[in-house]
C-alpha cells in the first residue's frame, strides 16, 4: 500500500511535512521520502525504512530541508517521491495505486519517443515514473493528469510539487480518499485525515473521486470536478485505515465497533457457541472485538499482548516466511487469561492462513479450550486490481481459494457465484473445510450485506470486489 501528505505554506512546511508524512507509516514498510521547494530550489530525500522507522531515517533530514512547499510518502513498492524535468517544468511526483496494464503503457510510451525508464532493482519499472511520463504526453499539467487516469487500468492518486504550488488529484474512481487540511497561512494534502489535526490544521474538504485541485498557500481551487461514480475500497474501514481516521465521513473506529456489533447478532442465534472471553487480533481486529462485546455482553479481554517497542509494522520484513516468524513472536501470551477458557477471537480478515492458524495452535498452547474465530468481513475470493493492500501474487495465496481448488480436485464443479452468497449449501462447505483446516473450534464469516451496513454508505460506492468479483 502507500500514503502521501503535502504541504502549501507561506512559511517554512518542513516540520510539518515530516510529521505529516510520518503518520501514514502504517500504510507502506520498504521506502519513504520528503521533496521541499524553497529558496534554493527542489530539495529531495528517500530512504529505506525496512530496518529503521521514518523518523529515525529522515530525522537528520528535515534539520537540514526547507521550504514552503513540499510532498513525502511513504511505499511499499517503488521509491518516490521522483524529480522530473520536462516541458511542464521540472517537478515532482508521488503516487498512490496499482497499474495492471503498465506493459502495454510503456510500449506506447516508448512507440512516441522516450528513450528509457529507471530500473528499480527488482527489474521492474517505477510504477510513479510511467505516471509521469503519461503526464508528459499532454501540453499541460491538468490535461497530463486526466489522460493518465483515463488510460491507467488500475487505480491512481498523485500528488505533484510545482514551484507555484501542489496539484493534488483523487483516483477516477475515488478507491482511496484524499483530503485538505487548513490552518493560518497554510493547506495540506493527506491521504489519512486525522495526519493533519495535530499538526494544527482543521478539515477543508475531501476531494471526490477524479477531482482535480491546485492548493497554495493562499487556498484550494478545484479544476476538475468530481465525477459521479465511486467505487471506494471498503477495506480501508476494515483493515488498513488508521482507528483514528474517517473515509466520507464514516469514522474507522465506529464502523469496526459496528462490524463486532454485526457479528454478535449472528452469533446470538448460536446457541451451541457461549465463549468465556471476546478477544481481538491486534491491532486491526481489537475495535471489531470491542464491538462484539458491548453488543453481546461477553466481557472484552486481552489474552495476548501485541510487543511492539523494536517491531512495529514499519519495520516487518518483506519475506513473507519472516513475516509470519515475527507477527508469531509479536505476540506474548497472558496465561491467566487464557488457561482453561472458551475464547472467540476476532480478525480483520483471513488471507493466507497462516498467522491465525498459528495464532490459535499458540492459544491452545496456553491452556485455551476452545477457540472461535469471527474475521470482519467475508472469505476473500479474488486478487485486488486496484490497490497493492495485499502482498499475495496470486489468488491462491488466498485460503478460500485454496480450499475450492481441493474440492475441485475433488471432482466438484466450482461455480464462485455460489461460494459467494452465505445462503448457499456451497458457502456453508467451504467455510467449514477452512475452519477445519485451520483449527479453529467455529468460523464463521462477516456477511458482506452486514458488512455493508456496518459501513451505513449506499453498496454501490464501496468496491467490494475482493469479496464478490464486482467490478
Amino acid at each position: 500500500m502507500g500514503g502521501f501528505f503535502g504541504v502549501a505554506s507561506k512559511e517554512d512546511c518542513t516540520f510539518d511535512l515530516f510529521f505529516g508524512t510520518d503518520y501514514h507509516s502504517h500504510l507502506g514498510t520498504r521506502r519513504a521520502g520528503m521533496v521541499v521547494y524553497g529558496k534554493k530550489g527542489f530539495d529531495r530525500a528517500i530512504h529505506n525504512i525496512e530496518n529503521a522507522p521514518f523518523r529515525t531515517k529522515f530525522d537528520g533530514d528535515v534539520n537540514s530541508m526547507e521550504g514552503n512547499l513540499g510532498i513525502g510518502c511513504i511505499s511499499d513498492y517503488e521509491p518516490q517521491p521522483l524529480l522530473m524535468r520536462s516541458h511542464h517544468g521540472t517537478y515532482a511526483i508521488t503516487t498512490v495505486g496499482k497499474i495492471n496494464n503498465a506493459e502495454a503503457l510503456t510500449k506506447q510510451i516508448f512507440d512516441n519517443g522516450l528513450s528509457h525508464f529507471m530500473e528499480m532493482s527488482s527489474g521492474e519499472i517505477n510504477a510513479t515514473e510511467l505516471v509521469a511520463a503519461l503526464i508528459n504526453q499532454k501540453d499541460n499539467m491538468v490535461d497530463g493528469i486526466r489522460y493518465a487516469q483515463e488510460v491507467i487500468d488500475g487505480s491512481m492518486s498523485i500528488l505533484i510539487l510545482t514551484p507555484l504550488g501542489l496539484y493534488a488529484a483523487r483516483d477516477r474512481l475515488g478507491r482511496t480518499p484524499v483530503v485538505i487540511g487548513k490552518k493560518k497561512d497554510a493547506y495540506c494534502v493527506s491521504f489519512e485525515s486525522f495526519a493533519y489535526l495535530n499538526l494544527g490544521y482543521e478539515d477543508c474538504k475531501e476531494l471526490g473521486p477524479g477531482e482535480i485541485a491546485v492548493v497554495t498557500p493562499d487556498g484550494v481551487k478545484t479544476l476538475v470536478n468530481p465525477g459521479k461514480d465511486m467505487k471506494i475500497c471498503t477495506f480501508l474501514w476494515i483493515y488498513y485505515g488508521y482507528p483514528s481516521s474517517s473515509y466520507e465521513g464514516i469514522s474507522v473506529e465506529q464502523m469496526r465497533y459496528n462490524c463486532g456489533a454485526a457479528l454478535a447478532k449472528r452469533d446470538a442465534g448460536r446457541d451451541h457457541v457461549k465463549p468465556d472471553i471476546v478477544a481481538g487480533v491486534p491491532d486491526s481486529g481489537t475495535a471489531h472485538a470491542i464491538g462484539y462485546a458491548n453488543e453481546s455482553g461477553i466481557p472484552f479481554s486481552r489474552p495476548f499482548i501485541k510487543y511492539t517497542p523494536t517491531w512495529p509494522r514499519s519495520f516487518m520484513p518483506t519475506m513473507q516466511t519472516q513475516r509470519n516468524l515475527i507477527a508469531k513472536m509479536k505476540l506474548i501470551p497472558v496465561h491467566d487469561l487464557i488457561q482453561d477458557k472458551k475464547l472467540l477471537l476476532i480478525d480483520d480478515s483471513i488471507v493466507r492462513g497462516t498467522q491465525l492458524r498459528e495464532t490459535t495452535e499458540f492459544l491452545y498452547q496456553s491452556g485455551a479450550k476452545e477457540v472461535h474465530i469471527r474475521p470482519a468481513c467475508p472469505p476473500l475470493l479474488f486478487g485486488c486490481k486496484y490497490l497493492n493492500f495485499s502482498r499475495s501474487t496470486s489468488e491462491m495465496d488466498l485460503i478460500a481459494r485454496r480450499v475450492l481448488k481441493d474440492m475441485e480436485q475433488e471432482g466438484l464443479q466450482i461455480d464462485l457465484k455460489k461460494y459467494v452468497d452465505p445462503n448457499t449449501n456451497e458457502y456453508n462447505d467451504m467455510v467449514s473445510r477452512i475452519g477445519k483446516q485451520l483449527n479453529f473450534t467455529t468460523l464463521h464469516f462477516h456477511r458482506l450485506d452486514d458488512m455493508i451496513n456496518s459501513v451505513g454508505i449506499d453498496k454501490e460506492k464501496l468496491c467490494t470486489y475482493c469479496w464478490d468479483g464486482r467490478e
